[in-house]
């Protein structure tokens, strides 16, 4: 049975990490060769967002302004969860949006990041029927949303909202069956209601890049010549349904990387499926901390805490159990990036309630504190 996206390729670029010449500004040189290199290989699907910092407007230089408006899909998000008060603020930021692309019309427009108490702002300013205005006017091709919370949730949604045409969730061989992401719950209740998915967070903020020296070498035996980060997007784009499959590509190498194994990617193989199912329980064996870097949580602590910066260094201690470098990164990640220690934390909560991994943060702030930064 067809379905909406179906022809596009199973290989999206996502537009959240770009590579960047120093903290604040994004490399555009670099993106738009990155570009070059996609739509040459026959890619067209790309992914941005109001809340990208940058991002829109890198996009409008390194594709808009140079390819014809017909030939790439181009999808950015609306996050009326951010300091919107009124529904003027949150539809604001999509006249934003479009000043920014340039694109003169969305092909895919989302609702970003709807779960638990950030699906109420939506609901507040009744942002279902405006998308659908917005639809008419012929400014959006598509409507659909992100999502990040639980199987029960998005039933409740797509239940209310059935004209909603295609769910952006995260999905990877790490979460599959992770209970606090519940990745195959999420996909299947999408599925039961006929939305064709947009898959997200693939290698899982790159953690899937390098995981833990047990997994790696599962995947490099099955595969010497393949990179560890292939099999996650191989995984995640074997599934049914999938318009595209979103890979947050930094430098030249990783969109070559992406490309080698996805230019003529027809499904895995019983043989990769097995490898697969092996690196997933080798995984399941180490705990980590299951943050992706999305710092929805730093746009709303109030202390400016380096919340993401501080659980990468934790994972690092964690997985290669070297103290010194794991409080080099954090000295780095956090202090060198302005923002303050985990010891600084007021147990406010704010950043738990925005959190789309539901990561117990103040208690895992602890464990920092406890692990990384005592003496």
């Amino acid at each position: 049975m067809s379905y909406l996206g179906q022809d596009i390729k199973k290989l999206g670029f996502g537009l959240m990490r770009l590579p960047k010449l120093d903290e604040n500004t994004i490399d555009v040189e670099q993106t738009k060769q990155m570009v070059d290199m996609f739509m040459d290989a026959g890619f067209t699907y790309f992914d941005t967002a109001w809340a990208y910092a940058g991002s829109e407007d890198a996009i409008r230089q390194a594709l808009v302004e140079r390819y014809p408006r017909e030939s790439y899909q181009l999808a950015t998000k609306n996050a009326a969860w951010i300091k919107c008060e009124t529904k003027e603020e949150a539809y604001a930021q999509f006249d934003t949006s479009l000043k920014q692309t340039g694109a003169g019309y969305f092909d895919f427009y989302l609702l970003h990041n709807l779960g638990e108490s950030r699906t109420g702002f939506f609901d507040k300013f009744d942002m279902w029927n405006w998308v659908q205005e917005k639809k008419k006017e012929g400014l959006i091709k598509h409507v659909g949303f992100s999502f990040h919370s639980t199987p029960e949730e998005l039933e409740a949604i797509l239940t209310a909202h059935p004209e909603m045409e295609f769910v952006q969730l995260q999905i990877n061989y790490a979460d599959w069956d992770n209970p606090a992401i519940q990745s195959r719950g999420c996909y299947e209740v999408a599925r039961k209601h006929g939305k064709p998915v947009i898959i997200m967070e693939p290698v899982k903020g790159g953690m899937l890049a390098t995981p833990p020296e047990s997994v790696a070498k599962i995947l490099k035996d099955a595969e010497p010549d393949s990179s560890v980060a292939s099999w996650a997007v191989r995984f995640a784009a074997n599934l049914e349904g999938v318009i595209t499959v979103l890979s947050g590509m930094s430098n030249i190498e990783q969109m070559q990387d992406n490309l080698s194994y996805m230019k003529d990617f027809t499904g895995l193989t019983d043989a990769q499926k097995e490898t697969l199912d092996k690196a997933q329980e080798e995984l399941k064996r180490i705990p980590l901390i299951p943050c992706t870097t999305c710092n929805y949580c730093a746009k709303v602590c109030p202390m400016e805490i380096g919340i993401s910066g501080s659980f990468t260094a934790m994972n690092y201690l964690t997985l290669y159990g070297d103290k010194a470098n794991a409080v080099r990164q954090e000295n780095w990640l956090v202090g060198s990036h302005g923002r303050k220690r985990a010891d600084q934390c007021v147990k406010c909560g704010k950043c738990e309630a925005v959190c789309p991994q539901h990561i117990a943060i103040r208690e895992n702030l602890d464990e920092v504190c406890a692990k990384l930064l005592a003496e």
